[in-house]
């Protein structure tokens, strides 16, 4: 459960750091720090032996370079908000949510891809679990993001 908590710490210092004038290398650390003891939570509750483990850990630190690389994207996106929040017209915002719907898609495709990928490796308990897990990082990340981040129009007079 400590393992469990440092990760939600680990989470909210990305949110925050995604707002300020954070750079690739920056970006790079906290996910590596991430992804580390992500990867510790998921051994914790998804606990396979003998080549369904292998297999499964094989396949999950593709997902996990997949989905770092998912996350670098979403950080751009999320400080070309920020930067562009005090100018946004009806124009910027039209290319701004079409950013952030594609970027959902690509998401849902990820994950999807890989549930796919572990359900026929290691089964369909395992690859359950993945996307549980999965799902539920992803909505705390999420929700620390918006909880860091004003609505569009919040501001306004």
């Amino acid at each position: 459960m400590k393992k469990f908590y440092f990760l939600i710490s680990m989470i909210s210092l990305m949110a925050m750091s995604a707002f300020s004038q954070t750079n690739k290398e920056e970006i790079e650390f906290y996910q590596s720090i991430f992804g580390m003891e992500k990867k510790a939570v998921v051994a914790e509750f998804i606990t396979l032996k003998g080549e369904a483990a292998t297999t499964f850990w094989d396949l999950y630190d593709k997902y996990e370079t997949e989905r770092k690389l998912h996350g670098q994207k979403r950080i751009a996106l999320l400080n070309r908000y920020a930067m562009q929040y005090e100018s946004l017209d009806d124009e910027k915002t039209e290319v701004l949510m079409k950013d952030m719907i594609s970027m959902g898609n690509e998401y849902n495709k990820l994950i999807s891809k890989y549930y796919k990928s572990i359900k026929k490796a290691s089964g369909i308990k395992t690859a359950a679990q993945f996307y549980q897990l999965e799902a539920y990082f992803q909505s705390v990340i999420r929700l620390e993001i918006l909880e860091q981040i004003p609505f569009i129009g919040e501001f306004d007079e």
